[in-house]
């Protein structure tokens, strides 16, 4: 398999397991651990990449930036935006989940990717034009909206802001284009393991018998994720279930070899 090699998620090897008491004899509380970013990708570094498109401003930039927004508020399943529609601006995420999906003519939709808190959603245009995919709140999100003029007087006036947009833009454009090399080169199958790799890696807890997978994820949504149906993802969950792969045990999904995951994923 191309990129990164697979290995458990910092967080998980520096976490006390949570029966562990503390030295001060209490249980700790639970970590929380936030859903990151997920979508179909071979490198799976560059779904660790810092989301933040305003981490690298001073606190005076950050302001003069903030002060510019408008913030809206949306409930699960409302939509950010919807495909063909006017583009007015760019939406950051401040808090909750946000779907990127495309739908074709015949209603057929593939998901591009689920965005999280620090990442914006709105591209590829920033000034103005037509929204050529749709967005959807998954959970209640609260975003900061940017209109396009005012895109264009901060990448005007602060420099630093211009750069913070280029790079997040790159990195989404290699987002998609990943996106499609997967979708071309890679047989359903093949990108279905892909994604339980990339489960695994950012979205997993040891447990008995292997990692649990720790995001709510339905064969449904990964069927749109890896652009197949339903009756896809069940064959092949019950061939890996038959290897000894993976086993799911209400709705949890249970990684019991990565490696043989991983053949999975390349074979040819």
């Amino acid at each position: 398999m191309k990129g990164a090699a697979l290995t458990r998620p910092e967080a998980l090897r520096t976490e006390r397991p949570a029966h562990q008491k503390s030295r001060h004899g209490k249980s700790p509380k639970p970590v929380i651990k936030e859903p990151s970013a997920l979508y179909l990708t071979e490198v799976l570094s560059e779904l660790k990449q810092e989301a933040g498109l305003l981490d690298k401003l001073t606190l005076e930039e950050v302001q003069a930036v903030r002060s510019q927004a408008v913030t809206v508020s949306l409930v699960a399943g409302e939509p950010v935006f919807l495909q063909g529609a006017p583009h007015k601006g760019i939406f950051l995420i401040e808090r909750g989940r946000v779907r990127t999906y495309y739908a074709s003519p015949s209603g057929k939709e593939v998901t591009l990717a689920y965005w999280t808190a620090g990442h914006f959603v709105g591209g590829p245009e920033v000034f103005g034009g037509v929204h050529i995919w749709s967005a959807t709140a998954v959970e209640p999100t609260h975003l900061s909206f940017l209109p396009g003029a005012v895109i264009r007087r901060l990448v005007q006036t602060i420099p630093s802001f211009a750069i913070c947009l280029i790079e997040a833009l790159a990195a989404k454009g290699k987002c998609y284009s990943a996106l499609a090399q997967m979708l071309g080169t890679r047989s359903i199958v093949e990108r279905i393991a892909q994604l339980l790799l990339i489960l695994a890696e950012m979205d997993s807890r040891p447990g008995e018998g292997g990692l649990i997978i720790d995001r709510e994820i339905t064969q449904e949504q990964i069927a749109a994720i890896v652009g197949s149906t339903r009756q896809w993802v069940t064959a092949a969950f019950r061939r890996f279930q038959k290897r000894n792969i993976i086993s799911v045990e209400r709705n949890t999904i249970i990684i019991h070899s990565l490696s043989d995951l991983a053949c999975s994923a390349s074979s040819r």
